[in-house]
């Protein structure tokens, strides 16, 4: 039975990740316990353990008395998350073009073409499941669990300030991922790691864009 509890409460976590990701829970966002068991067709048990474990992911703030919502990832926690996450991707990339796997490469080549389909017509779930299967292959390639399990969870939490960045990087955000997949094809180490710091490096830099605009249209 405490085993049954444990694999709903993942399902249900796992749900709930992928709306908060895809933009459909939108930052600051309460997430009332009653809608989303009615919305998930379970009990409130499981959608409590689920937000009470996306907390200490990072993606879902508690509060007493005023319950969960989604985390609102300021400009100055996203300058933390983007010095660290762009040392590891660099890594990350480094390693991958190291270790040359052919099937993960083939599986990032088939990623990167619906990929690129996706930045021309896609929707923008389809854009963020993609865009995070990519990185997810990418970090498989660099055969490092301990790497991989560090960068989901640091992928996640700056994704959730990416996706105010939406279609409009779509197309650079493909064109630099093939970029650094055309140095692990290579095995050039320093060129993959470049290109993986600067691929995050201009997805923040067009956050502060978008988020300034988005300010200053509030106005």
């Amino acid at each position: 039975m405490a085993t049954d509890r444990a694999s709903l409460s993942k399902v249900v976590s796992e749900k709930i990740r992928g709306q908060i990701l895809a933009g459909r829970l939108k930052p600051g966002e309460r997430l009332v316990e009653d809608r989303l068991s009615a919305e998930l067709g379970v009990s409130r048990v499981p959608v409590r353990e689920a937000l009470r474990g996306l907390s200490m992911e990072g993606l879902v703030r508690l509060e007493p008395n005023r319950g969960a919502s989604v985390t609102e990832v300021t400009p100055q926690l996203l300058a933390e998350l983007v010095e660290v996450r762009t040392l590891l991707e660099a890594l990350n990339a480094r390693l991958a073009a190291r270790r040359h796997d052919p099937e993960i490469v083939a599986l990032l080549q088939d990623t990167l073409r619906r990929g690129n389909e996706a930045a021309q017509s896609g929707t923008a779930d389809q854009l963020a499941q993609l865009n995070a299967e990519f990185h997810d292959r990418l970090a498989e390639a660099s055969r490092n669990s301990v790497l991989s399990d560090i960068m989901r969870s640091l992928r996640e939490r700056t994704g959730l300030a990416f996706s105010i960045n939406g279609r409009a990087r779509a197309r650079e955000d493909w064109k630099e991922h093939a970029g650094v997949l055309a140095a692990v094809i290579e095995g050039d180490e320093e060129i993959a790691a470049l290109l993986a710091a600067r691929h995050v490096k201009n997805a923040a830099a067009a956050f502060g864009r978008a988020h300034a605009a988005r300010d200053l249209a509030a106005d």
